[in-house]
């Protein structure tokens, strides 16, 4: 289950341990309000989400309680297989008009990125300033988690390239020193697993990354994403300097203004 996909009542829970129940507060296409409620044999959980036309986002998040809602999602929160059959169906039915990208599991991929849908992004950074072990506690469980979907749904799928990162990684959110204690080490292990399993690597970085340049690409991704220049949100006002910095050992992906070019040609 993702927070950013609304559930179907009627569809079957991952685990009998973490039944989702959604309730619509609010059924308005522009403004769609859902409350999910988490129950789990030790206590419930709960989240809110809105979404519009064009996107979700998070309104309530899942921890609220740091120990014992970690510890919930830690013993029961399940990990969700892929069907790999429809997965080499949609890349045969692809061919060579384009790349089928694949993810890992959760909210957001890397699990700095995940745990801020869960928490929120200040209060994680306070979190990492205050009780960084219990930041780290958390960022484990959920690499257990996202190894054992790589180990199981990755493992032979047939995939261009898998995404991870995310967007609460940028520079625009945390200090390069944060990202190398919370993010890089992670990234790392999941691309580690990600090679194992046969799968080229895309580190998703929408926001600023200029400053985290090197850690990107030390982080042992393939290629590097998204470049994005300062009217869209990012940082980079010159691909070229991005390309001679660490084009010798990432591919590069993006640069580009997608508002104007993809949505108005």
């Amino acid at each position: 289950d993702q927070m950013w996909v609304a559930k179907d009542p009627a569809a079957p829970d991952l685990s009998p341990d973490w039944h989702v129940q959604p309730t619509v507060v609010k059924d308005d296409p522009d403004e769609r309000l859902i409350r999910c409620t988490v129950t789990t044999p030790e206590g419930d959980l709960s989240y809110a989400t809105g979404t519009n036309r064009y996107t979700t986002w998070i309104t309530g998040r899942l921890i609220k309680d740091p120990e014992r809602d970690v510890d919930l999602i830690e013993k029961y929160m399940p990990v969700p297989r892929l069907d790999q059959r429809r997965i080499t169906e949609a890349y045969a039915s692809l061919g060579d008009a384009g790349i089928l990208r694949g993810f890992v599991w959760g909210e957001q991929a890397g699990c700095w990125q995940h745990a801020c849908c869960l928490y929120g992004e200040e209060p994680m950074i306070f979190a990492a300033i205050d009780t960084p072990a219990w930041v780290h506690h958390l960022l484990e469980v959920l690499l257990v988690k996202k190894l054992r979907f790589i180990e199981e749904s990755l493992d032979g799928a047939r995939f261009d390239l898998i995404e991870t990162g995310g967007g609460a990684g940028s520079s625009t959110l945390i200090s390069p020193k944060m990202h190398e204690e919370f993010c890089l080490p992670y990234a790392r292990k999941i691309h580690d697993a990600c090679h194992t399993a046969g799968q080229k690597v895309v580190y998703h970085t929408c926001g600023g990354m200029m400053p985290l340049l090197d850690l990107i690409a030390a982080n042992g991704c393939d290629a590097s994403e998204t470049l994005s220049p300062p009217a869209v949100g990012g940082d980079v006002a010159d691909v070229g300097e991005v390309k001679r910095r660490i084009g010798d050992r990432v591919a590069l992906v993006g640069g580009m203004n997608q508002f104007q070019i993809l949505g108005e040609g």
